[in-house]
């Protein structure tokens, strides 16, 4: 459940036609949508230094979207009474995808063509956001990041080496795993960023953590990109969010950006297939060094290879499709296909040397693909896909 409040504009607010030194054409308003958690002690100087170098030059409208346990929307609607613009909050009961999930929300509740998200802890100048807007529309473009990596920007806020060299890593991984999607993003780590609501396709988002620029630009990717420099500043008051448990978040996140495609997933099914083997082979190795026959061995070292299999695939692959079917049901229905690879490669190796002609080894070696593969489409559709309802059964 969320709550909102709005605060009045002042003269100047929103759409108010008689705002000068605007640097885009009409209708090139813009809606800054800064998603805050416990950001009480930062509020009002941003909202001052909004004031000062925003409504001038644009148009403007401020939602809040607030996940705070302290008193961050109070302090909120307090300072409001004194913009010159819109502000809204809306506090989240439930923090559903963190601070992601929170820009989503902002979206959804924005007024203009043009969305800036930023961070609430001043960190993020103001004084850019006619400057992405403006750059926007003179390249026509979907997205505009404010990029610290490009001439002219700098990640001189970051404190201590420690977060530079995570940024930087964070920077690295993500560019080497979405090579083509963030073709021309230099800074996908960057929470500072104007996107046309035009090119924002809200349902397809998922977002987990707070890195939404990746998520957007991964899932719905905008019609152009381009970029502008700015220098990240130092935190205004209070202390930053990123911690060890976001940062987990983030790479659980990678994951699933990653896998979103059919064929990464059924790479990433086989090379977790294949760490299956280390826990099968250690099993295998104890029971018979312990002097149990090799082939009821053999049957239940299985078991401890499809654990190890089932256990990760929960993690890294199929992690929010777990909801639909309850963890008993998905772990009988993946233990059953993964033990009925074994009831059907031996028939399978024995048609194909026996009805086509091949060899042990390729014949060998052909099943295992064929068995991998009817493996993994098993495992989607009959355990990890949702359950059809009655009703769309009855409609059918």
């Amino acid at each position: 459940m969320s709550q909102e409040y709005t605060a009045p504009g002042a003269p100047g607010e929103l759409g108010d036609p008689t705002v000068e030194g605007v640097e885009v054409p009409e209708p090139g308003a813009v809606t800054i949508v800064v998603p805050t958690f416990n950001e009480s002690a930062n509020v009002r100087q941003l909202l001052h230094q909004i004031t000062e170098s925003v409504p001038s030059r644009l148009p403007c409208e401020v939602v809040f979207v607030d996940d705070s346990t302290d008193d961050t929307p109070q302090v909120i609607e307090e300072a409001a009474q004194d913009c010159p613009f819109p502000v809204t909050v809306i506090h989240r009961d439930q923090p559903v995808g963190g601070l992601g999930g929170a820009v989503v929300e902002g979206m959804k509740a924005a007024g203009s063509d043009w969305i800036v998200v930023m961070d609430g802890d001043c960190q993020h100048p103001p004084s850019l956001v006619p400057d992405l807007v403006a750059t926007g529309e003179r390249a026509n473009a979907g997205l505009v990041v404010a990029s610290r990596y490009i001439k002219g920007g700098s990640r001189a806020g970051l404190a201590g080496s420690y977060r530079v060299a995570v940024s930087r890593a964070a920077t690295w991984l993500t560019k080497s795993l979405f090579p083509r999607r963030l073709h021309g993003i230099s800074d996908p780590m960057s929470g500072f960023f104007a996107i046309r609501r035009s090119d924002i396709t809200a349902e397809a988002l998922k977002p987990l953590g707070y890195k939404i620029l990746l998520e957007l630009a991964v899932r719905s990717r905008p019609r152009a990109v381009t970029e502008v420099p700015f220098v990240f500043q130092e935190r205004f008051a209070g202390e930053s969010k990123s911690t060890s448990a976001e940062g987990r978040r983030f790479l659980r996140h990678l994951a699933g950006l990653r896998t979103a495609d059919p064929l990464a997933r059924m790479v990433v099914f086989g090379l977790i297939g294949l760490t299956g083997f280390v826990p099968n082979l250690l099993a295998l190795w104890a029971m018979t060094r312990a002097g149990l026959h090799y082939l009821p061995a053999e049957i239940v070292a299985n078991q401890f290879g499809v654990a190890w299999n089932f256990l990760l695939i929960e993690k890294l692959l199929f992690r929010d499709r777990r909801r639909h079917r309850h963890w008993a049901d998905r772990t009988v229905r993946f233990a059953l296909l993964a033990n009925a690879d074994l009831v059907l490669r031996i028939p399978l190796i024995a048609l194909l040397v026996g009805q086509f002609g091949l060899a042990v080894l390729p014949a060998t070696a052909l099943a295992l693909v064929i068995t991998f593969v009817l493996r993994f489409v098993g495992t989607e559709a009959l355990v990890y896909l949702p359950r059809r309802s009655r009703t769309a059964r009855s409609t059918a």
